[in-house]
């Protein structure tokens, strides 16, 4: 079994006061212009399957099915929401970030 534990508790998800499922700071912060679709699927994806505190740990076996993709689209687009400040990981628990 799989210990879930918060990756970064300084960036953990709250739904802001605007609420919506995704959060509008996507937008407003132009965080969108930063990555390539295939990261806004998985990204969509990780928040679509996260529980409360924007934690998930599926393998990349399952993301590629999910998402269509190969491993490397997979890696790529992973990176990017890396270097976003989106997300975090550490094997095999990722956490989607505020």
């Amino acid at each position: 079994m799989i210990h879930k534990h918060l990756l970064r508790p300084d960036r953990l998800r709250q739904i802001p006061a605007t609420f919506s499922w995704v959060d509008h700071r996507l937008i407003r912060h132009a965080h969108l212009r930063r990555c390539e679709p295939r990261a806004w699927a998985l990204y969509l994806f990780l928040v679509s399957v996260a529980d409360v505190q924007g934690l998930s740990y599926y393998s990349d076996g399952a993301l590629t099915r999910h998402l269509n993709c190969d491993g490397l689209a997979l890696a790529a687009a992973r990176q990017q929401l890396i270097d976003a400040d989106l997300l975090a990981l550490h094997r095999p628990l990722y956490q989607v970030l505020a």
